[in-house]
């Protein structure tokens, strides 16, 4: 073990914790970023032809932090020779795959990233009042430690599977991994998409084309209809610090509510897939029906695989009835949730947990108890609300977290962008009740 102590150790090089290793860059902080993996990757599984992100290039890694950095966006695309076809297009929408070429881009200019290093345990050390962190190489075996006085976790989000498709036989298969299989996909009599977001209806249209003539294509939600993505700019302001704060301080069990109640604002599909979904419908039915089917308001409840198909148990919400469908493939469009890494149970105690096990993360971002050494990337969803997953927030939270680590701001933080209130206006007076009111 090396008596070198970094400044800053980064768990999870993600879109988040590359755009703190760009920001961190110039600031002087002796910064290592580890993953795992053999290199950037950004969602290759759904990797499909002309998709783009759903937020303005802008929300790149370093940007709204700082517009002059070197590792934006626009710099990228001049590096690359393609700032004035972008320009001519017109369009604020970045594609996926070129999101993910300016990400690799930014990652191969970044001496402080360390790819194929597994994190295995992290301890903290009382005498030196550091963090150790055990690694192994993925690729040699080799076991190493690195000491550090700050730790940033961005190990992402996991796919999920209900509790009623786990432990499947089959070719089942998670959105994740949907361009690996897609071949073999198309090659069914029939295939399920289960799903109600952005992932399941661009899989449910990448695949309709082929249905005439080639596969019955059936599309399951559990929403009471395929929700558009709110972006009314009122709305958009939601994702804003002042927002943030509003839902931080919002008891336990509301904040568990607003979750479910807000899942459309950010977890639903873009209006233009949904018109482009009818659109395609209606002109492949021109020619006869359609082999599809799409129903909503119905939910999974259990599941079998007999070697040949699937027989999926549904059941229609407002009409309280079950009914049987089988299927050849199954693809579970299900999203993606945060967990606690195994790797921190050696530092458990030293952590914040809430009453459902979650880590408790702090308005700062941190979870050990206000010493302001330990912070978290996208997994605080239920504490800091819609801001966590959004591409377009990563660089104020990065923000954030470099004052706290440098102790000084060294990107101003906006702390004020909305023109809203979201709670009760500073200075009001509480009032009671009217005397004698209708009850």
């Amino acid at each position: 073990m090396s008596a070198r102590v970094h400044d800053l150790v980064g768990i999870g090089i993600g879109p988040f914790n590359l755009g703190l290793a760009c920001l961190a860059e110039p600031t002087g902080l002796d910064a290592v970023f580890l993953d795992r993996a053999d290199g950037f990757r950004w969602h290759h599984g759904m990797m499909i032809e002309g998709a783009t992100i759903q937020v303005p290039f802008l929300a790149d890694l370093v940007t709204l932090a700082d517009p002059t950095s070197p590792y934006s966006f626009l710099n990228w695309l001049k590096q690359t020779g393609r700032l004035y076809r972008f320009y001519i297009r017109e369009s604020f929408s970045a594609l996926r795959k070129e999101y993910d070429a300016y990400c690799r881009w930014a990652a191969e200019q970044l001496p402080s990233l360390r790819w194929s290093t597994e994190v295995t345990a992290i301890e903290q050390d009382p005498v030196d009042d550091v963090y150790t962190v055990r690694t192994m190489r993925t690729d040699t075996g080799e076991e190493r430690e690195l000491r550090a006085r700050h730790l940033v976790l961005g190990v992402g989000t996991q796919p999920v599977v209900p509790p009623a498709l786990r432990g499947l036989d089959g070719p089942v298969i998670h959105s994740s991994e949907y361009l690996d299989h897609r071949d073999v996909l198309r090659d069914s009599a029939s295939i399920t998409v289960v799903g109600s977001g952005q992932s399941a209806a661009e899989i449910y249209r990448d695949l309709l084309e082929g249905a005439p003539g080639g596969y019955r294509l059936d599309w399951i939600t559990r929403s009471p209809r395929f929700f558009p993505m709110e972006y009314t700019k009122l709305t958009l302001e939601m994702t804003s610090p002042e927002y943030t704060d509003h839902f931080h301080g919002l008891p336990l069990d509301v904040r568990q509510r607003l979750g479910r109640e807000q899942r459309s604002l950010y977890k639903g599909i873009s209006a233009d897939l949904i018109d482009d979904i009818y659109d395609t419908l209606y002109r492949l039915s021109a020619d006869g029906p359609v082999p599809t089917t799409l129903l909503t308001d119905t939910e999974v409840t259990a599941a079998e695989w007999d070697g040949c198909r699937y027989r999926l148990h549904l059941r229609h919400a407002q009409l309280d009835r079950a009914h049987v469908r089988e299927t050849a493939s199954l693809v579970l469009a299900t999203g993606y949730a945060a967990q606690t890494p195994p790797f921190l149970s050696p530092i458990a105690d030293r952590l914040d947990h809430d009453a459902l096990g979650r880590l408790a993360v702090a308005r700062d971002y941190s979870v050990d108890g206000g010493r302001g050494r330990v912070f978290v990337q996208n997994g605080e969803e239920h504490t800091h609300g819609l801001t966590a997953p959004d591409l377009g927030f990563g660089a104020w939270r990065n923000s954030s977290i470099l004052a706290s680590i440098c102790g000084r701001e060294v990107y101003p933080i906006e702390r004020r962008i909305a023109f809203q209130e979201f709670g009760v206006p500073a200075g009001a007076r509480d009032t009671a009740p009217a005397m004698g009111a209708a009850r």
